[in-house]
């Protein structure tokens, strides 16, 4: 059995860490490695926190996978160490939370298959790629909210994502390591950014100057 997941259990913390290939044997033909992977997922209760680093992996493995962490009942937190591609991105969809260290990717893009045979084998393969693009898509719009025409371009391009970009996108919802109580006012364009500024004066000042005034001169003060 290829075993490419582990888990580290201690009394009240669940670990759970995905490394490399996931499942370089399909699990197409495969009855025992999703049910014991299925079992370790069930022997237990809690939070899990999943670290993900991986380059890909077969699309049926990592489908089971999400459906399973999807209906744990508790959050799982996945954490991305170093890459989550291909396969690994769609796995990391099942996240209550998913997080990114400031130097890992995320990637996605198109199914892919080797087939020989006749035009009709050929056919019925492009069908199928097909059908699993689209239960890709799936999972990335349940995560997301984008729409299924941008996610398919996405894929089409095989689109790679920094931390930054992840977020901005919605696959991913913070980069590991920050602090979520201090706000950054780099993150504002100027005009956010005058705005909370007049937002923090007016309530305490009694100046009589106009808001378009205050503006005014805040942009001033920005060039």
């Amino acid at each position: 059995m290829d075993r490419f997941w582990n888990w580290n259990q201690a009394s009240d913390h669940r670990e759970l860490t995905i490394n490399g290939v996931i499942a370089k044997d399909s699990w197409i033909n495969d009855d025992i490695a999703p049910q014991i992977f299925q079992a370790e997922l069930n022997d237990g209760h809690g939070p899990i926190d999943l670290w993900i680093n991986s380059p890909d992996g077969d699309c049926t493995a990592a489908g089971q996978i999400y459906t399973m962490l999807m209906e744990y009942p508790d959050d799982i937190n996945v954490k991305i160490s170093g890459i989550a591609a291909s396969a690994a991105s769609v796995i990391a969809m099942a996240g209550t939370t998913v997080s990114m260290a400031p130097p890992a990717l995320m990637m996605i893009h198109n199914p892919l298959t080797i087939v020989g045979g006749q035009e009709q084998d050929l056919n019925k393969a492009a069908q199928m790629l097909a059908e699993t693009k689209e239960a890709i898509i799936n999972a990335y719009v349940l995560k997301t909210n984008l729409p299924r025409e941008k996610i398919s371009t996405m894929m089409d391009k095989q689109t790679w994502m920094n931390v930054n970009k992840a977020i901005q996108l919605g696959f991913a919802d913070k980069m590991l390591g920050e602090d979520p109580n201090v706000t950054n006012c780099y993150s504002y364009s100027e005009p956010e950014n005058q705005m909370v500024m007049l937002n923090k004066l007016q309530p305490t000042t009694k100046s009589t100057i106009p808001v378009k005034s205050l503006q005014k001169r805040l942009s001033l003060l920005s060039h």
